[in-house]
């Protein structure tokens, strides 16, 4: 795992210096403490940070062929890299490392784009051609590694981090109007959007060619969204198994010390069951548990590892949130709304102690049905097909039965939120679940001066300028299967590397860790989009992920294979009532904030009374509203006094 950054460039006049490609590797140090390179000619630049994972002595970036006509920069890991380095040997080249970066540079030579569609791993890469001045940037199939990049006249500059874009003074640090409408609706920003004009982000299985001032995207992975295979289902199951078990046992090569995390839920189970299958020792396994019964599951994980033998570590952590929060805004570099990058943070932070490299879970829920949203789509599809409007009609009551909870993991809290959406029309509805402010809610937040801003905006990119058309067009993708697949082959490929991945990368990655996860190698995936729906969701609790379950029923323990998903969250709800209500109130309802001219202040001060009095569960708008106001006051303000510093974090471990 690494971090990458460079520049290429048409004239001497738009040139990137070596203090300045110096200046964007030593904002990403911590992607790479164990090394750092840099490569520099006339019309391009690269640079590099590493962590040694794979050929320690021999990993060396920026690296070239064997004439250095072509150098490439990489982040990530090719996991198929030894059946590639064969093929590259029986066509004559001379590879004198023992990795799978060099791969890369010779698999360009013979096939140019299509390289991408060869490599089954995690990735990003910047290939620079000396001989045709040709600078060629990739990402992998899911998004789980980032690259930024951003065009200007006569020259792109790109990096892992957007930190690493403003070591450059001539970066724009202007808002993106869009962005910052699309992050208060889904809690994040988007790809290809940034939250600065001008920077964008490659999308997944994209790659983008610069050759002299000339820019273009291609795509080179388009998975058969709209195509449900119907296979017997012991046909399913053993595909399944070896399917995941390969992924798994592709996914262990390191030559540094690796482990897993686990939570003690379904899919991290699985992973390290087959992690132990394939090992010859104990799998070094991590969980973390928080004082609050109601977010810890650290008696799951120790189910899990007592089960399938690992070497257990559980970490429980009294978090001072105040001293952490400030550093995740520093960290994500944009504002970023999802709660549970805490307990990511912590957890990263801890088991960088004891390993390199941990493999994950990741994705078993959007790919196998594990959110309650899911059978909610299913259960509302039913109440569609009743005749007369009578759904909608037995909704509503339902919905206003619930009381709204102060305590944002309670049952009846979601069913309530779900219960709500039943009664509008899918796809609509989706939307309406997995929003964080809608449109009316933001338009009654958002300033008169604002709002013309969004208009203005919006006129010059009408397609862009609505955020529910981001999730309309996912959703309709593969319109002829059922509701819930739509959700979640959106949820694919919006939320998870919007999202979820973003999130994994940046707080692991601020320790030094590298993740892994088996279920996005894409073979998975695509066995995965190709199943029928009840192989995954039934409308029975407890229902969730069938296929998962019974490929791996003598991994998971019975209280696992039948708990209900708990989530990896933070009370912060709870928070804000108690030992953060003068920190909310501190930065929301300060001066700085409420004149801004994004917000009304009577609104954002409205949301704040409403929630620490008990009267609503304000609690992931405001944090939505809190971290955003921290990454103005850490990444644009260049006037406003520093928050306090990171590393909030009280711990003991048992093993």
């Amino acid at each position: 795992m690494c971090g990458i950054c460079g520049a290429a460039w048409t004239g001497a006049e738009h040139a990137l210096d070596q203090a300045d490609l110096v200046a964007m590797t030593e904002r990403i140090v911590h992607r790479g403490p164990d090394d750092t390179g840099t490569y520099r000619d006339n019309h391009a630049a690269l640079g590099f940070r590493r962590l040694s994972i794979v050929d320690l002595a021999g990993g060396h970036q920026p690296l070239s062929n064997e004439d250095g006509t072509v150098w490439v920069v990489f982040n990530g890991e090719v996991y198929n890299f030894p059946a590639l380095r064969h093929r590259l040997e029986a066509r004559g080249h001379t590879l004198r490392s023992a990795g799978d970066t060099e791969t890369l540079v010779h698999l360009y030579e013979d096939e140019g784009p299509g390289l991408f569609s060869l490599l089954r791993g995690m990735f990003a890469l910047a290939i620079w051609d000396t001989r045709t001045h040709t600078l060629l940037l990739g990402r992998d199939r899911l998004g789980q590694k980032p690259l930024l990049y951003r065009v200007e006249e006569g020259r792109i500059t790109f990096a892992s981090e957007l930190k690493a874009l403003l070591a450059l003074t001539d970066t724009s640090r202007e808002v993106n109007p869009r962005a910052l409408d699309h992050y208060l609706t889904y809690g994040y920003v988007p790809h290809p959007m940034s939250i600065l004009r001008g920077v964008h982000k490659l999308p997944p299985a994209h790659f983008a060619i610069w050759h002299e001032g000339h820019f273009k995207l291609g795509s080179y992975w388009q998975p058969a969204w709209d195509k449900e295979v119907a296979r017997p289902i012991d046909e399913d199951l053993d595909l399944l198994r070896t399917t995941l078990a390969d992924a798994v046992r592709e996914q262990m090569v390191a030559d540094v010390p690796l482990g897993a995390f686990l939570s003690g839920g379904i899919d991290s189970t699985i992973i390290v069951g087959l992690m132990q299958r394939a090992s010859s020792r104990p799998v070094k396994t991590f969980a973390i548990g928080f004082p609050d019964p109601a977010f810890d599951e650290t008696h799951y994980a120790d189910m899990a590892a007592k089960h399938l033998g690992t070497e257990h570590h559980t970490f429980i952590v009294e978090p001072k949130a105040w001293e952490t929060i400030p550093a995740l805004a520093d960290q994500f570099d944009e504002p970023f709304a999802d709660s549970s990058a805490l307990p990511t943070w912590y957890v990263s932070r801890e088991t960088r102690q004891h390993v390199t490299v941990a493999l994950t879970g990741d994705a078993g829920d959007e790919l196998f049905g594990g959110y309650d949203r899911y059978r909610a789509i299913a259960i509302a599809a039913t109440c569609d097909r009743l005749p007369g409007g009578l759904g909608t009609f037995l909704a509503g009551p339902l919905a206003r039965a619930l009381p709204a909870s102060a305590r944002a993991k309670t049952r009846s809290r979601a069913v309530r939120r779900l219960l709500e959406g039943v009664g509008a029309p899918y796809p609509g509805r989706y939307l309406r679940w997995v929003e964080m402010f809608d449109e009316d809610s933001r338009a009654g937040l958002y300033h008169d001066d604002w709002l013309e801003v969004l208009a203005r905006d919006g006129a010059s990119s009408p397609d862009d300028a609505d955020p529910a058309s981001m999730l309309m067009r996912a959703l309709n993708v593969a319109p002829s299967r059922d509701p819930v697949t739509r959700a979640l082959i959106a949820d694919t490929i919006t939320y998870l590397p919007g999202d979820l991945l973003v999130k994994v990368d940046l707080a692991s990655m601020a320790h030094s860790l590298e993740c892994r996860a088996p279920f996005l190698d894409h073979r998975v995936v695509e066995l995965a989009l190709a199943m029928p729906l009840d192989r995954k969701v039934r409308l029975r609790p407890g229902r969730s992920k069938v296929v998962l379950k019974r490929a791996f029923a003598d991994l998971l323990p019975p209280p696992i294979r039948t708990r209900r998903k708990m989530g990896f969250g933070v009370p912060i709800d709870r928070w804000f009532r108690g030992e953060l209500k003068e920190e909310l109130r501190s930065v929301l309802l300060d001066p700085v904030c409420l004149n801004r001219g994004l917000f009304r202040p009577e609104a954002v001060t409205r949301l704040v009374d409403e929630h620490v009095s008990g009267r609503r569960d304000n609690a992931y708008r405001l944090w939505a509203l809190l971290m955003l106001e921290l990454w103005f006051r850490r990444q644009i303000d260049s006037t406003s006094a520093p928050l306090a510093s990171a590393g909030g974090l009280r711990s003991t471990s048992r093993t």
